[in-house]
């Protein structure tokens, strides 16, 4: 199915909070862990559900827990229950052909964002959603499959380097947004990279295989930038100060976010403007080739038409034609032929015609 869009399992006319898993089911087990610390201390586990971890949090500790595997109806609706989430945020917490975005409520923030990754085997970028919720002192995350960008700050508060252990959860989520963002360049770079060898290619040899490689980049770039765009509008809004949930310390930090946002999308938009370059040096290449061409077949067909014009005329029947008693003159004459095409189909291929 195409990733631009997604067959919704949802039936119309449904109410709204339903929840109903849209998506492909990437995981077969659901996986929860947590990270519980402060500048102090730190608590790492896994867990089997929810309820065991809560009587050894400390309140003024930061506590962040993650889900891997959404498509569990019943696990999203107890968590659900255990944290006071709504309805309408388990519902586009399962809709992972959800846009990216951010909402507020009472009690909690909620953001919907997209991890993309690149496909090293096809060559592809793949998506993943990832939605938060962030409350005081505590941070959900929930993914649809196991792996993903946060490793390095899943380290950074192993080994409580810089300010994490003591940012609260707020700084927390913007450490994981950073972590998304970032990753966005690293994806840049692999186009970057291929649209290098293509512009080499265009050069040296140019072919049909080009064209194809050109949509299919331009194809790759449309789809960053419709998960990358709504993030400008995501990082814009916690920057207000009347957002809650986001400290004034943090909100500094989130300036430099948006300052990648945009980079990230100007980036895009410089590569599909370099495609269309491209593409059309290519089609200028190729219409050059064609008429170098048409002018030398040209050259070779003007001089070939009055020598055809005059033997048409007269059939060659002269009574004094020594070739007609030679007794291998019909062979020379194949093997003549046959010398010519051969030497033809070589200047053709070194003319790269062919």
């Amino acid at each position: 199915m195409s990733r631009f869009t997604r067959k919704s399992s949802k039936k119309a006319g449904s109410s709204p909070g339903t929840l109903v898993h849209v998506g492909e089911k990437k995981t077969d087990d659901i996986r929860l862990s947590m990270l519980h610390y402060d500048a102090e201390t730190l608590l790492e586990r896994s867990l089997d559900r929810v309820e065991a971890a809560l009587p050894s949090l400390k309140p003024a500790a930061t506590t962040w827990i993650n889900i891997d595997g959404i498509h569990d109806i019943a696990v999203m609706e107890h968590l659900g229950r255990q944290f006071g989430l709504h309805p309408l945020t388990l519902e586009d917490v399962l809709n992972t052909s959800q846009r990216p975005k951010a909402e507020a409520f009472d009690d909690y923030l909620f953001v919907v964002m997209k991890m993309l990754q690149h496909d090293a085997k096809k060559n592809l970028i793949s998506s993943e959603q990832i939605s938060l919720i962030l409350e005081k002192n505590v941070l959900i995350s929930f993914q649809e499959s196991t792996g993903d960008v946060f490793e390095p700050v899943r380290e950074r508060i192993r080994k409580g380097k810089g300010r994490i252990r003591s940012g609260g959860s707020d700084y927390l989520a913007y450490a994981l947004i950073d972590a998304i963002v970032d990753n966005y360049f690293v994806i840049l770079e692999k186009l970057g990279e291929r649209l290098e060898i293509l512009e080499e290619a265009i050069d040296d040899h140019p072919d049909a295989g080009i064209l194809a490689d050109i949509h299919t980049i331009r194809r790759e770039l449309i789809y960053l930038r419709k998960q990358v765009w709504p993030l400008r509008e995501i990082i814009a809004h916690f920057l207000k100060d009347d957002v809650a949930f986001i400290g004034d310390s943090t909100r500094l930090f989130m300036r430099d976010v948006y300052d990648h946002t945009i980079q990230t999308i100007d980036t895009i938009e410089s590569f599909r403007d370099i495609l269309s370059g491209m593409q059309d040096l290519y089609l200028s290449i190729i219409s050059n080739r064609m008429n170098e061409v048409m002018k030398v077949l040209t050259i070779i067909a003007t001089i070939f038409i009055p020598i055809t014009f005059v033997v048409g005329i007269y059939g060659m029947n002269f009574t004094h034609m020594p070739e007609l008693t030679w007794r291998w003159g019909y062979l020379l004459v194949w093997i003549i032929i046959l010398i010519i095409i051969a030497g033809m189909l070589v200047f053709f291929r070194r003319k790269k015609w062919l």
